[in-house]
């Protein structure tokens, strides 16, 4: 095993402890995506998970059309996910831990790099492109998607990648 490895299995294993003790229900995990993974918390936990990570912002400010997903986004150091945006969600990101670069745009050329810090919030509105980036450590983030399609929630098929350092 890298160093690599080792740090990215024990961050894992320490943001499920620390989920599970703040007793948050994860619904499903991926650590096998090529810029780290994530979370996904019980959609029933939403309020509670707005309150341990958003400031106690009330779900009812967060909706668009009724439906919210929490999840805890893992980005590894320099490592980016895809340039992309979506059709049915917008999303809001807070960073927990560490630093990482976040790229928005209207279009589909990247803006400019902003660097957030722990604590910093970053609101995307739906159809607007984004990419989050790893910088020279782990970056760890709570983030809200927030359906706009109450007849058909987005889900991660609601990806359209405009540009993939993967592939994908």
């Amino acid at each position: 095993m890298t160093i690599d490895t080792l740090d990215k299995t024990a961050l894992f294993s320490e943001t499920e402890q620390q989920l599970k003790q703040q007793h948050f229900n994860i619904s499903s995990q991926d650590q096998d995506r090529p810029w780290g993974g994530f979370f996904v918390i019980d959609e029933a936990q939403a309020q509670d998970f707005a309150n341990t990570y958003f400031d106690n912002m009330s779900v009812d400010e967060l909706k668009i059309s009724g439906k919210l997903s929490p999840k805890i986004l893992l980005v590894a150091p320099h490592k980016r996910l895809s340039w992309q945006y979506h059709h049915r969600r917008a999303e809001i990101w807070k960073v927990v831990k560490g630093t990482v670069g976040v790229v928005t745009s209207d279009t589909d050329e990247e803006g400019e790099l902003k660097v957030l810090g722990t604590g910093d919030l970053i609101t995307l509105r739906q159809g607007e492109r984004h990419r989050l980036v790893g910088l020279d450590e782990w970056g760890v983030l709570a983030e809200i998607w927030q359906h706009t399609d109450a007849a058909n929630p987005s889900n991660e098929d609601d990806i359209v990648r405009v540009q993939d350092d993967f592939g994908r």
